[in-house]
């Protein structure tokens, strides 16, 4: 007689970056938001604007949220409704291995081995001088990457010093001035959370030369990680201190 197989939890992801890793892992959402690249698969709102109602609705088994990425009373709204919520944290690319293993048990899923996301400087690291880079994440008003933040410890990883990795809050308020005033060599203008693109260069010019980058890499953690490592210490190769 053939033992039944177990039922797949049904899991909402409000995070862009889990929802791609699930995918990857053959997991596929009951729901994501509308900022997930998962064509086909249902909406329930924006990770800051969830539609509470809806997921409701859904008796998901589980809703998985991130700390930076949804609000705190939305994941106690789920919960007061009775809907099991697991939350990441990771400020760094070293959170990333134990975040994505306790992911995979709470989803009863398959460990399938590590990573090393402490890989060390790209070759030939060692003594080269660090590019230093500015990156905006928002204008009007401008706003930048701290030192206590993923994109930033991606950035170190692969060879690269923030100009405002001192900086005592995640994601520090500026403008162009003060930026240029930090002496940075390059603007690593990336690609979301603000669309920066090429009508923005002459704007970002006034801070250093610009260099459009893709704000996925930077900034979305998980099973892009080693990927993205990857693109960013080559493209840093390419970068020479003024």
């Amino acid at each position: 007689m053939k033992r039944p197989v177990p039922k797949a939890p049904a899991v909402v992801s409000l995070v862009p970056s889990i929802t791609e890793t699930l995918l990857s892992w053959g997991i596929r959402p009951a729901a994501v938001t509308r900022f997930c690249e998962a064509p086909g698969l249902p909406q329930v709102g924006g990770t800051k604007t969830p539609d509470l109602p809806a997921i409701i609705a859904m008796s998901p088994d589980l809703v998985l949220m991130d700390t930076e990425e949804n609000r705190v009373e939305d994941a106690e709204a789920l919960r007061r409704a009775g809907v099991e919520v697991h939350a990441t944290s990771v400020r760094s690319v070293s959170d990333v291995d134990a975040t994505l293993q306790q992911l995979r048990s709470v989803l009863g899923h398959p460990d399938a081995g590590t990573w090393s996301s402490t890989g060390g400087r790209p070759d030939g690291g060692e003594g080269r001088a660090e590019p230093r880079v500015w990156v905006p994440i928002w204008r009007r008003p401008w706003m930048s990457i701290g030192g206590e933040t993923y994109g930033s410890s991606l950035l170190a990883q692969s060879g690269l010093r923030n100009v405002l990795e001192t900086s005592d809050v995640p994601y520090p308020t500026t403008n162009l001035e003060q930026a240029a005033a930090c002496g940075p060599d390059y603007v690593l203008a990336p690609s979301e959370p603000y669309p920066f693109s090429e009508r923005h260069r002459g704007e970002l010019e006034v801070v250093a030369p610009v260099v459009f980058v893709d704000g996925q890499d930077l900034f979305w953690w998980g099973a892009r990680t080693p990927a993205a490592l990857a693109r960013m210490r080559k493209l840093a190769a390419t970068l020479v201190p003024r």
